[in-house]
């Protein structure tokens, strides 16, 4: 079966997020190691780390996830930001592997308009000094598919290929799947001739093997409607077939499935509310 998570928040400590994790049984884990609308970040202390990994030998987590700040843009044509962006990412990856997680999450960014062509290169050649500034490191850069708001990249698998092609080491880099934003992208789920054909064009352009992690969120917007609104599972228009066929894909047993759904709803519980109808939908 795959590795059930949620994204939890760091708030009085990153052993918090532990915490939240073993409450709901989880087998994965997201968060941010930092402010996800700041540039600036607190200082990650000995402590801290201490802290996060006697946390974690009390859980069942096996796959430790961040997901990097909202602000960085490795695609952006404007020298400074581009240059701001790369160094906060620098940052985001040695803060992970401080805290020993096993994947960084990034979206690939946006182009503003200079083109596809010249945003895809501009965050292969920023992926490329990363990598050049942190040898041998344990963490692993997941990209990760977009809805394709705007001038962002990654809404096409195309564009991750892309981006893998060009890079210097593309074993150190991975992919991340959000369901809410293939789905939004134009890539169809459901029914399982849906599901299948998606997964086909995943491989034939990108290779499964890259496949290392998933964000499981239901969709608020339409199919192709190119629009990121994450609904909770089987309360949107991706519905439940989909992460049925998904949960029980056997390609993906042992993977990261990471729920990004708001938190509460009418005062429920909504992380015990989308774990449920994802367990559900397992078969014996």
């Amino acid at each position: 079966m795959p590795w059930f998570g949620a994204h939890m928040s760091i708030a009085g400590g990153y052993h918090h997020a532990l915490e939240a994790a073993l409450k709901y049984d989880c087998e994965a884990l997201q968060l941010f190691t930092k402010n996800s609308n700041q540039w600036r970040a607190k200082e990650l202390t000995d402590a801290d780390i201490h802290l996060f990994r006697e946390a974690h030998t009390r859980t069942r987590v096996r796959s430790l996830i961040a997901h990097d700040c909202y602000l960085i843009n490795l695609a952006s044509p404007d020298p400074t930001l581009y240059r701001r962006s790369l160094e906060a990412f620098v940052e985001e990856v040695q803060r992970a592997e401080r805290l020993g997680l096993d994947y960084l999450v990034t979206h690939p960014g946006a182009h503003v308009g200079s083109g596809e062509e010249a945003g895809l290169a501009r965050v292969a050649a920023a992926l490329d000094e990363v990598h050049r500034r942190c040898p041998g490191y344990h963490v692993q850069i997941l990209l990760e598919t977009t809805a394709g708001q705007g001038s962002c990249l990654g809404h096409r698998f195309e564009h991750l290929a892309a981006i893998l092609a060009q890079v210097a080491e593309p074993e150190r880099l991975g992919i991340c799947l959000d369901t809410c934003h293939v789905f939004a992208a134009g890539y169809a789920l459901a029914p399982r001739s849906a599901y299948r054909a998606t997964f086909r064009a995943f491989d034939r352009i990108i290779g499964l093997e890259r496949l290392k992690a998933f964000h499981v969120n239901d969709s608020r917007k339409p199919l192709g409607s190119r629009i990121d609104r994450h609904a909770h599972i089987g309360r949107g228009c991706i519905g439940k077939e989909a992460f049925g066929l998904l949960v029980n894909d056997r390609r993906f047993r042992q993977r990261p499935m990471v729920l990004e759904t708001p938190k509460e709803h009418e005062g429920r519980d909504m992380d015990a509310v989308n774990f449920k109808a994802l367990r559900a939908l397992l078969k014996k």
